[in-house]
């Protein structure tokens, strides 16, 4: 109880810095003003409504749905080092974004953000094959497996692309590194139900990813079907990694240091823990934004290379605790 009412502080501390915080200090005197009586003509007004805001929103949406997908995740293979990026939901959602850049011209910010979506869930589908789902035998070292080679095989083709076409490659340029810059100009309604979908998904499926954790076979002998299970915790990770990207681009480690932490924070159960990871997630990416906005004041390091800086110790952190042969 405790550690939950902290994670909410912290969310609501992450929000506030979000809003106030950057290379011009807005207040939220500021804030109260403009929403009473916009000024399209008042420098501050246009920073707090039209830049900051949307950056929270894009934040707490994109840090929610890498805290959800990122525990799904690390649930269904039983693999603490296990992130979105892993079973190459980032790669197929850059893949299909350059291959609809190439076939139907350079789209804008919502139409690039869309694009992203057929190659996640595409992305997905495709792992869940390949990892033996259809024959109801797929185990978290298979999809592990199939989800690192999808991954190597698709960011190939990314580079492939990018070296072919260089007209491609400033298209590119913001996918390779997430932010909340451009979240203004994002479909903020159709990612968030995304996200929402994604999420309630999951909630959903938890009891059921828990009963497979006890293995297969009593599982099934506690009435389970493993593929169904397995499909259920893919759509999740699909729906809420893909909306995700499509606000702000990849961000990395993000869905790989947050599990760790809401499973300290809620305990063994798998709703409880999605709920924290949501709170957690949105309020790291919220503080990795801010961060980046003040330290080389007045540009900024985008979010998503601040979430590496930050996420890389914790990675190799993780990767020190696993013991040999251990699930989790």
């Amino acid at each position: 109880m405790i550690r939950g009412l902290a994670v909410l502080l912290l969310l609501v501390l992450a929000a506030l810095g979000s809003l106030m915080a950057g290379a011009r200090a807005v207040p939220l005197s500021d804030y109260l003003a403009a929403l009473s009586a916009y000024d399209p003509t008042n420098a501050a007004h246009v920073t707090a409504l039209q830049i900051r805001l949307p950056r929270l929103a894009a934040g707490l949406v994109a840090g929610a749905a890498l805290g959800v997908a990122g525990t799904v995740m690390q649930a269904i293979t039983r693999n603490p080092l296990a992130d979105p990026g892993i079973l190459g939901v980032n790669a197929g959602a850059a893949f299909t974004l350059l291959l609809g850049g190439m076939l139907l011209g350079l789209p804008d910010a919502a139409g690039a953000a869309l694009m992203t979506l057929p190659g996640a869930a595409a992305a997905s589908a495709l792992v869940f094959v390949l990892g033996g789902g259809l024959r109801g035998d797929a185990g978290p070292v298979r999809l592990t497996l199939a989800g690192a080679a999808l991954n190597a095989m698709l960011l190939s083709l990314v580079s492939a692309i990018v070296l072919l076409r260089r007209d491609s490659l400033e298209m590119f340029r913001f996918w390779v590194v997430g932010s909340l810059s451009e979240a203004v100009a994002r479909p903020m309604g159709a990612m968030a139900l995304l996200a929402a979908a994604g999420g309630l998904a999951a909630l959903t499926a938890a009891p059921r990813i828990e009963a497979l954790s006890l293995g297969d076979a009593l599982s099934r002998g506690l009435g389970t079907r493993p593929g169904r299970v397995q499909a259920a915790a893919l759509l999740a990770v699909t729906l809420t990694t893909g909306a995700a990207v499509g606000l702000a681009g990849p961000i990395a480690f993000l869905g790989l240091v947050v599990p760790p932490m809401a499973r300290r924070v809620a305990g063994a159960g798998l709703r409880a823990q999605l709920l924290a990871a949501a709170a957690i997630g949105a309020t790291l990416l919220l503080t990795a934004d801010s961060l980046g906005r003040l330290v080389v004041a007045p540009t900024e390091v985008r979010a998503g290379i601040m979430t590496a800086l930050l996420g890389a110790p914790v990675f190799v952190w993780l990767a020190r605790r696993v013991r040999p042969g251990a699930a989790r």
